[in-house]
């Protein structure tokens, strides 16, 4: 079975002219985990790198350029002197442009008011300067809203006129007699009256003002719309320089923040971490190298560290693209202990057994190899969803080969006959459906079967989950754990032999012997007396930790838990036929649902078959999906994840982190 990968922890104490390049170097390789540092907060003012970053940000949300979420240039490196100078030329280019854009725009915007202002006035038949030297009358031009208008009409009377001006109601000529000035004027401020001045551009008739600031009105908004243009062509001309600069400056920030954080001299920094022992010849190698030998290594084995502060060695996986997809599975539960076996290979084969067990469909099931295929060739790009292209390609493929054994394709039971007759006519006698589920007469028996092969299953899964933690607990050095308790070597001898001596009865018609009762009770008083025989075979005293009544009362609820729980772990796989029977129920419902419909409409039974498929695969294949997570957590995990680990997380370089967006 394989293992966490072996680890050491190295220090390296570089020069200060070399502290750049190994660090990224460092983010290059994603290999080496640092460590924490005696100054984790950095001051980001000081950063130059992030401050040229955010400017560049500035100026690629001004020319409306999507940004990046991840770096997307392999080699995008620290940036060197001709990257800021490029960066300053652009940044001053575009502040150039961005403020003549803003000048333009707000001379466009002024001239906008005026031409809407001179329209209000479009219906006097006099010019503006006439209104202020009517003898009899006074009047007001402004802003009112319509209730307001009406209020005043019902507070004045007839001593007011109002009239509208131009097609904005909001706009309004108010006229009274001059005797009724002041009270006029009080209204006026009660129902929210806002005085307009008129323009001086107004000069001689309306048409003549109004035709002068239309001209003026156009004139700025081409000049506007000639330097939108501008800045179009500018972004399309840097583009590729503005990604390319970001991506650096980026990295560039990263290395400063990290280096800000170093323990470090005026001339020295020191960096430790963790690496995989597999990497490290060729880490020294190379560094040596990039430092012209400038550089100081030290390393230490992961036992050695271990015995000096007792710490959580890093646990580092190493996959092939297959079983990597299923290291989240893992993950998401806990990390195994550093030294421990790695159990995602085994996640990986029974998760995809599991599933296509449950989801037999030829159909349904490339519909998900072939999700995984353009997830796996970035045809499709979903994000993080993108590195679970292993296991859907893994699912479908499974769930496909289940479909030909059941003669299910897209819930239609009658396409794969010619293929199933064929392969079963090889082997014997050709069958319709090589592994009927249907629920019907004649064929209860064979339901029986298929559900005990599900529970033989899940009693090897259970069974090797036994074995993982037995040989985990002998690693750690800790043999009392491995060999009594309900999941040490006592508690998985209960388990098997009960399963040995069930088979033995139903089978071969055997009785319980008085040997059988022995080793049976032997296996419990293992699992009775775990804490104190623990403690006795690993050296820790006293024996009985809290005295013998509380070791009598933890022996009973382990030996009622060990009973139950090795019960339930294994009638729990039941649910895995459940599932394939339903599945098959499903399908059967739908196609005939789809006949039903078909005689009447063709049209209607293909959208029958459509929309149900798409519900099974979308629904039923996430409950399945949760169910197969479901049962290696709680039927597998459980077994051996009774302590977890630390995950390795090496340094590397990413793209628009939360510290950069700051």
């Amino acid at each position: 079975m394989a293992r966490t990968e072996k680890m050491e922890f190295v220090r390296l104490m570089i020069l200060k002219e070399d502290i750049e390049k190994v660090m990224e170097y460092l983010g290059k390789q994603k290999n080496f985990e640092l460590t924490e540092n005696s100054n984790p907060d950095s001051d980001s003012t000081k950063n130059v790198s992030l401050v040229v970053f955010n400017k560049l940000q500035q100026v690629r949300e001004f020319l409306k350029i999507d940004d990046i979420s991840i770096l997307e240039d392999a080699t995008a490196a620290s940036p060197r002197d001709e990257d800021y100078q490029a960066a300053e030329k652009l940044i001053s280019e575009s502040h150039l442009l961005q403020t003549r854009l803003s000048a333009a725009q707000e001379e466009y915007k002024t001239a906008e008011q005026l031409y809407n202002e001179a329209m209000a006035f479009s219906n006097l038949n006099m010019p503006y300067s006439n209104l202020e030297h009517l003898s009899f009358l006074t009047m007001k031009i402004g802003m009112m809203s319509k209730e307001d208008r009406e209020r005043l009409k019902i507070a004045l009377g007839d001593k007011v006129v109002i009239a509208s001006l131009g097609n904005d109601e909001s706009r309004v000529m108010i006229s009274s007699s001059k005797k009724n000035k002041f009270s006029l004027d009080t209204e006026l401020k009660r129902f929210n009256f806002t005085e307009m001045d008129l323009p001086k551009e107004f000069i001689g008739l309306p048409a003549e003002a109004i035709e002068k600031l239309r001209i003026q009105n156009d004139e700025k908004k081409v000049i506007v719309s000639s330097i939108q243009r501008e800045c179009e062509d500018f972004s399309a001309a840097n583009h590729n320089l503005l990604s390319r600069l970001l991506q650096s400056f980026s990295v560039g920030s990263q290395i400063h923040k990290v280096v800000d954080t170093l323990d470090s001299t005026q001339r020295i920094f020191k960096i430790t971490g963790w690496i995989s022992t597999r990497d490290v010849k060729k880490f020294i190698e190379e560094l040596t190298y990039l430092t012209q030998n400038r550089c100081s290594i030290t390393k230490f084995s992961a036992d050695e560290m271990k015995r000096k502060s007792n710490i959580k060695i890093p646990v580092k996986l190493k996959h092939n693209k297959f079983v990597s997809g299923f290291e989240g599975i893992v993950f998401s539960y806990g990390c195994p202990l550093y030294g421990t076996i790695d159990p995602t290979p085994i996640v990986a084969f029974f998760f995809t057994l599991l599933f296509g067990i449950m989801f037999g469909d030829l159909g349904q099931g490339l519909v998900f190899l072939l999700l995984g295929l353009l997830l796996n060739f970035r045809i499709i790009k979903l994000g993080k969803w993108n590195k679970y292209a292993p296991v859907f390609i893994a699912i479908g493929s499974s769930a496909s080969v289940m479909g030909i054994l059941t003669g299910e394709f897209f819930a239609n039971s009658q396409v794969l006959i010619p293929l199933s007759r064929a392969i079963s006519g090889l082997f014997g006698e050709p069958k319709d459906h090589i592994l009927h589920l249907m629920p019907e007469a004649g064929s209860m028996d064979k339901l029986f079967v298929f559900l005990g092969f599900t529970l033989a299953v899940g009693f090897v899964i259970n069974s090797i989950g036994l074995i993982i933690n037995i040989i985990n607990q002998f690693m750690l050095k800790r043999p009392g754990h491995a060999l009594f308790g309900k999941t040490g070597l006592c508690g998985a001898t209960f388990f098997w032999y009960v399963i040995a001596l069930v088979i033995r009865m139903m089978f071969f018609g055997a009785a319980i012997s008085i040997l059988d009762i022995v080793i049976i009770a032997i296996a419990l008083c293992g699992v009775f007396f775990a804490s104190p025989l623990e403690r006795l075979v690993e050296g820790h005293r006293p024996v009985f930790e809290n005295g013998i009544g509380i070791a009598f009362i933890e022996g009973l609820v382990e030996l009622l838990e060990v009973v139950s729980s090795y019960l339930s772990n294994s009638v729990s796989f039941l649910r895995v036929g459940a599932f394939a029977l339903a599945h098959a129920v499903l399908g059967f419902i739908i196609f005939t649902l789809q006949d039903m419909v078909a005689a009447s409409s063709m049209a209607g039974g293909i959208l029958v078959a459509i929309v149900g498929n798409a519900i099974v695969i979308v629904l039923e294949g996430m409950i399945v999906a949760i169910q197969v997570m479901r049962l290696q957590y709680y039927e597998f995990f459980s077994k051996f994840f009774v302590e977890t680990g630390r995950q390795f997380k090496p340094f590397g370089f990413q793209y628009n982190t939360k510290e950069e967006k700051k």
